[in-house]
Formats: structure tokens, C-alpha cells, sequence
């Protein structure tokens, strides 16, 4: 057989051995999106369970850095990738969602994709789907770290460094944690201590932080703080309790939790709620 004849059927060969493009939601029908692994593709969300930015209270200033930028982003203009970082239960992933819909709700060309951290090393194939789209596209990604052994963190690098093709315009990636440098302290100091050229192997993971423009620090919160989210919640839920009487109790509930945060402060709320006969409604039972 000729080898010009051999052609077509080696064509059809391997054709059949690439992977087969992953397929594109309707972005229109939905709000909010999730990346699911197997099968790779995007799902959509019926409602996206967020809290109403007004309810956020303690973290006024990185609230509003959040929120202007990404009204520049969604606007088309030049905006960075954001970290939020530190404290446990400080409402790091609900302003993410916040922010998400007062900024959609003037524009609904503004997406939410999220991508569980475990799901990372795919957040180049899920760039890919997304770049073409004519909408802004705000990727998230909750809690997110890096233990020993993991390579997944190079996938993070390249999609934020955006490789020779760039990142695509239309995305930003948004990302929580509560480590500053996404790896743990002994993470870093065990890679110094055995690698030929420590400073150089610490440097790769330890800059992985540096990819993001924007870093916004969360820090516990005071008790004057989580009294007045406390009263944010109340009011939410319609409780009539005396001042007096809901600061007493809800003192009481951070001591036994041993922590005072926005989640301590929603937690305490829902049971108050619940002992005054309160109903929840959709998106009540999710954490701070």
C-alpha cells in the first residue's frame, strides 16, 4: 500500500485517541457554574448560595477593595487576581460570593465558576472552555493549600502566569485560605533544609502567592465586631430580643466555641433563630 494511502487511515487513528473536546454549558441559563472532575465539564447551579453583602460585617475595607475590583474586571478593565487569606471563619468565601452577586446583579454577564481545590491541576482545561465565551468570568476556588508532595501548585502558576497564550481577559481567579503562602511553615522549612539549592526550591512554592496582585489579610475579629454581626443576624432573621439579652448569649456562645468569627456569630444566630420559632429560607444553613 502507498504511504500517501496509509494517510488518511492514521489520521482517523488518532483522531480516535484524542481526547474529545469538553463540552459548553449554556452560561446564559445560570448565574453560577461548578468544574466537575469525572466527567470533566462544567454544572450549573440553580442558585448560588451566598449571603447579601449588607449582612458582612467587621471586614468593611477588604469588602470594598474586593468589590471595586472586580467591578473593574467585569467592566473589561484591568483588574488582579485576589487572595484572601488568614483568619478561620471570617467570611473570606462569602464575600467571594457576595461580592459576586452585587456585582452581577448590575451586570448578569458576570459569572461564578467554582473549582474545588482538589481539582486544581484541571484549571487550564477549564481556562480553555471558558476563554471564547462572551462573558466575564469570575473563578473561584475555596481553601486552598498545598501539602508535601504536591505538584498541582504548577498548574496553579502557569494558569495565573497565563503561558505563552496568556490568561484569557474574560477570567479572574479569585482564592481563600488561611495561609498566606498557600504551604505550610514546615512544608517550607523541610524543602530548605534538603534540597541542593533550598532557596530556590522554597522560592517556587513559597511565590506562588505572589502570583496574585491582590492580597487581603482577615484577622479574628474584636468582641464589639462580632457583637455587631450578631446584631446584623438578628435583625436578618427578624428576632425581637433586648440588646442586652442577645449580647449576653451570644458572649456566652463564643466562649463555649472558644473562638469569636463571623462563623461563630452566624452559628450562635441560627440557634436563635431556631429557639424563636424562626423558618429558614434558602441559603440560611450555609456558614460564614
Amino acid at each position: 500500500m502507498a504511504q500517501g494511502d496509509a494517510l488518511p487511515g492514521i489520521r482517523a487513528a488518532l483522531d480516535r485517541l484524542a481526547p474529545a473536546p469538553l463540552p459548553v454549558p449554556d452560561f446564559a441559563a445560570s448565574e453560577g457554574f461548578m468544574w466537575q472532575a469525572k466527567p470533566s465539564g462544567l454544572r450549573p447551579v440553580a442558585a448560588v448560595n451566598r449571603i447579601d453583602i449588607d449582612l458582612l460585617k467587621g471586614i468593611d475595607r477588604v469588602r470594598d477593595i474586593l468589590t471595586d475590583n472586580t467591578k473593574r474586571f467585569a467592566n473589561g478593565h484591568a483588574a488582579n487576581n485576589a487572595l484572601l487569606w488568614g483568619a478561620r471563619g471570617m467570611a473570606k468565601s462569602s464575600l467571594v460570593k457576595a461580592v459576586h452577586g452585587a456585582v452581577a446583579h448590575e451586570m448578569p454577564t458576570m459569572k461564578l465558576v467554582e473549582i474545588h481545590r482538589e481539582d486544581i491541576d484541571a484549571l487550564p482545561d477549564l481556562l480553555l472552555v471558558l476563554r471564547d465565551q462572551p462573558f466575564q468570568f469570575l473563578v473561584f476556588c475555596d481553601d486552598l493549600s498545598f501539602e508535601p508532595g504536591e505538584t498541582s501548585f504548577k498548574s496553579l502558576k502557569a494558569a495565573l502566569d497565563g503561558g505563552i497564550d496568556g490568561r484569557p481577559t474574560n477570567t479572574i481567579l479569585y482564592a481563600t485560605s488561611n495561609r498566606r503562602h498557600l504551604v505550610p511553615r514546615e512544608m517550607a522549612e523541610n524543602e530548605r533544609s534538603t534540597a541542593v539549592t533550598p532557596h530556590e526550591t522554597v522560592d517556587e512554592k513559597v511565590s506562588l502567592s505572589d502570583r496574585f496582585g491582590l492580597w487581603l489579610g482577615f484577622h479574628a475579629c474584636s468582641q464589639d465586631e462580632y457583637l455587631d454581626m450578631v446584631r446584623s443576624y438578628a435583625q436578618y432573621f427578624g428576632v425581637a430580643i433586648a440588646d442586652e439579652t442577645l449580647a449576653a448569649e451570644a458572649l456566652e456562645w463564643s466562649v463555649t466555641r472558644g473562638a469569636r468569627s463571623g462563623r461563630v456569630a452566624w452559628q450562635f444566630s441560627l440557634d436563635l433563630a431556631g429557639r424563636h420559632g424562626v423558618s429558614l429560607r434558602r441559603g440560611d444553613d450555609r456558614g460564614a
